[in-house]
């Protein structure tokens, strides 16, 4: 018999609880202060928020429409494809590369609603949750929880909540659901899926290792922003890590990160879902020995991601200035690769550190850059 678990502590508010953490956000000054840096209108803003009731009215009323402008604001445009080919019977697990903190997951929920699909609940690592209003910001927002902050002997049985929370949200409250592919963000942009995470996922299900993952519909979606306003700040904790192997970042720095990630300016943005997963989990032989079937699940995933790319012309001339020699120059011009040239510099100039080294750095950003075509010529290969 399948483990019962209580998800109050992680699942988005309910009923009375939407109310309550709407007047709690109302009455927070430093809420009150990250909205004025993104919002024009406050005023309606709050009064909207203080009239929410149900998650729906914070997303519909809110967050949708200031997503909107934002993309309007920060970005020559989102695009999205593949979502008119799922089935609006069926509830999917969207599982995707992982660019930006906070948007990746916020704007699939842009490409959903504009598709006619309903938006998803948001798995959030609790590493970013460093105030109360932060939590109820991201609940209020149909996010559930991933405890990271635990202890070894307590991670089985927060990973088994977790794996059977996103049961329980597709099968019984019928909600689609997304997670990135990896705990963190991929710095490199060189997108892998972590065995970890799809060993997490089989832990709920009631079912066997793969029946438990086919259950959960996976849906892989691929991230494409033409600019990561992140990408100096990556490059910059590369430096760091690389000159100090103690180092850790702090959550002032997750802050940043996701201030210049909303901020910033993205170029083009294009998210395209690819075929739902279950029919390759079909076509794993039998006599794969269960030590390896977690690697298999996230190969198919990963295939997915890379081929759908949408690839833009300076991720061309990076892979090009790393690794092709050239081999790319059909998929820019000379007029784009000095675009692109002069952006990665403007970048480095952004980087403010003590014994900068610039070659290092200039390395790091083009990798961001050139690993998705590495990875899709790759993927189209095989």
């Amino acid at each position: 018999m399948e483990q019962t678990f209580d998800f109050s502590e992680i699942r988005p508010y309910e009923g009375e609880e939407v109310a309550a953490a709407a007047a709690r956000l109302c009455g927070e000054e430093l809420f009150r202060k990250a909205v004025a840096y993104v919002v024009p209108d406050t005023e309606t803003f709050f009064r909207v928020l203080a009239s929410c009731r149900t998650v729906d009215d914070f997303q519909l009323q809110l967050a949708l429409p200031c997503l909107k402008a934002l993309v309007k604001n920060t970005s020559a445009g989102l695009t999205a494809s593949g979502f008119s080919a799922l089935s609006r019977q069926k509830c999917y697990t969207y599982i995707s590369n992982h660019r930006d903190i906070t948007l990746d997951s916020a704007f699939l929920n842009v490409a959903l609603h504009e598709a006619g699909l309903d938006t998803c609940e948001i798995a959030i690592g609790d590493n970013l949750l460093i105030y109360p209003w932060i939590v109820d910001f991201v609940r209020l927002n149909k996010s559930f929880i991933v405890n990271r902050s635990v202890s070894r002997r307590q991670m089985l049985e927060v990973s088994c909540r977790l794996s059977a929370y996103m049961h329980h949200a597709i099968h019984d409250k019928k909600q689609s659901i997304w997670i990135a592919q990896r705990e963190g963000r991929a710095k490199n942009s060189d997108d892998r899926t972590q065995e970890s995470l799809v060993k997490m996922f089989a832990l709920g299900g009631g079912g066997d290792f793969l029946s438990n993952i086919r259950s959960l519909h996976l849906a892989p979606v691929a991230i494409s922003y033409e600019y990561d306003p992140c990408d100096y700040l990556k490059a910059k904790e590369m430096q760091l890590k690389r000159d100090d192997p103690q180092y850790k970042k702090q959550p002032a720095d997750d802050l940043a990160n996701m201030a210049a990630g909303i901020t910033g300016y993205k170029g083009r943005i294009h998210f395209e879902v690819a075929e739902p997963i279950d029919s390759a989990l079909d076509a794993i032989p039998a006599t794969t020995p269960r030590a390896e079937l977690a690697a298999e699940v996230g190969h198919i995933v990963d295939k997915a991601i890379h081929s759908h790319y949408r690839l833009y012309p300076g991720n061309y001339v990076a892979y090009d200035a790393l690794w092709g020699g050239g081999a790319m120059a059909q998929h820019y011009t000379a007029g784009e690769k000095e675009t692109f040239d002069r952006y990665v510099q403007s970048r480095l100039d952004k980087i403010d550190l003590p014994g900068k080294d610039e070659l290092f750095l200039r390395e790091r950003l083009l990798e961001m850059y050139a690993y998705p075509v590495r990875n899709q010529l790759s993927a189209l290969a095989r």
